[in-house]
């Protein structure tokens, strides 16, 4: 039985939301510690937006792990490009894993035509057959889709060729023992809740195929959910009543002082949110923030009322007794200001700094730089001055990574639960 394209999509999305139901584990992360891992793609990968949210998701969440990360995007390329530049661009960094997101240029920007999809495909296996033989893993991720400016359905003209080369994607990666993630049904459907029909102002950001800030996000929600990622961040429970502590999941708690209308304690936390400065507005769309993290605090036996809840003696946000009975997530108000806001920023600016010097200076700077025709150089003196540039400023890489594995430090910090000042 021929399955109709609605079908296709509706199974897309179930099984995607399935997957946001299901409780992921740290073990079932696709990246694991000690992974060095090599992003390629096309402009869209080049942006060096969503893979740095892939980044800094996963550096937060996995504070203690070595993981590296290096993008080689380039704008405008496909995926023959991106196999004939394999040895350069991939595994000059020895990775251990790796992610390919191509299809946006490959398709030609109109109706499906066969030959470059034949095209397309031989591309990715050629990436897929280098990847097998230097013992990578990989995660095939599909193209997202474009949201474009007109009023007419999101799944119509390029979008409709886009998914047909996601079906590619699924085939790669079922052939050769590789992660799937399909990130343009949910893309999709963000687009067909946030704009029904196209009416409205685009929700993504940037341009059609470029997305900004709030399209990127999706792009990186959707890559980690694919790949297992665990959204707990951690979670503190205490009994005001007896000042026992309940529940401590992936921190540490200590000092608790507990009376029923305050309580205070140390919290060292194993993990940290995250959210893309930014990307605030597609939060009306789709709830990612909350999705990707789970920071609990749960407070019971408190006296009716309502409380103010400290971090590093600032005030983040006011609950009543019975919300935080319940259990409150604190990941949006810790990310506004105190100590947690604080480290995430300086974490955020260490993989900028790292992520800038890669592409600036290494990657564009040298490794894609061209050489003026009117400057009669020898091949082979040109070559070997760029590789000798490639390897000394290579070298300076470990103090940028070094850099971010500081930052990452937790430390301890105070939480104050008390009555509102009135």
């Amino acid at each position: 039985m021929k399955m109709t394209r609605h079908a296709t999509v509706f199974g897309a999305v179930l099984g995607w939301l399935l997957l946001l139901a299901m409780p992921s584990r740290a073990e079932d992360f696709f990246f694991k510690d000690g992974d060095k891992v090599v992003m390629i793609g096309d402009s869209i990968t080049e942006q060096y937006l969503y893979s740095s949210y892939v980044e800094l998701w996963t550096l937060t969440r996995f504070p203690n792990a070595r993981i590296t990360f290096r993008n080689v995007g380039i704008g405008g390329d496909t995926s023959p490009g991106g196999n004939g530049r394999f040895k350069r661009d991939v595994l000059v960094h020895k990775p251990t894993v790796m992610t390919v997101d191509f299809g946006m240029n490959d398709g030609g920007y109109g109706g499906f035509v066969p030959e470059r999809y034949k095209t397309y495909m031989n591309g990715l296996q050629g990436m897929a057959d280098q990847a097998k033989e230097a013992k990578i893993r990989v995660a095939w991720i599909t193209p997202q889709p474009i949201e474009k400016p007109q009023q007419e359905p999101a799944l119509k003209g390029y979008n409709e060729t886009l998914e047909k080369f996601s079906a590619g994607v699924k085939e790669i990666a079922d052939n050769n023992q590789g992660l799937f993630i399909d990130q343009f049904h949910p893309y999709l459907q963000v687009l067909e809740k946030g704009r029904p029909n196209g009416e409205g102002k685009p929700i993504t950001g940037g341009d059609a195929v470029h997305p900004g800030f709030p399209g990127q996000t999706v792009m990186a929600a959707t890559i980690l959910r694919d790949m297992h990622f665990p959204k707990l961040v951690s979670a503190v429970e205490i009994d005001a009543g007896t000042g026992k502590v309940i529940t401590a999941d992936n921190c540490k708690v200590t000092d608790v002082d507990a009376k029923a209308d305050r309580v205070q304690f140390e919290r060292q936390d194993g993990a940290l949110p995250f959210f893309p400065a930014g990307a605030e507005s597609i939060l009306k769309v789709t709830p990612i923030r909350d999705e990707l993290n789970d920071y609990r605090l749960k407070v019971t036996g408190l006296k009716d009322g309502k409380y103010s809840v400290l971090l590093g003696g600032k005030k983040v946000a006011d609950f009543n007794a019975d919300q935080l009975a319940k259990g409150v997530n604190l990941a949006e108000v810790a990310l506004t200001t105190g100590p947690v806001a604080d480290q995430v920023k300086t974490v955020v600016a260490t993989v900028q700094a790292k992520n800038d010097y890669y592409h600036n200076r290494i990657f564009r700077g040298v490794t894609l730089a061209n050489v003026p025709d009117w400057l009669a150089v020898d091949a082979k003196y040109v070559e070997d001055k760029r590789q000798a540039a490639v390897a000394d400023r290579m070298a300076k890489l470990p103090e940028f990574d070094a850099a971010i594995e500081k930052a990452l430090q937790i430390k301890p910090h105070l939480v104050e639960i008390v009555p509102v000042e009135k």
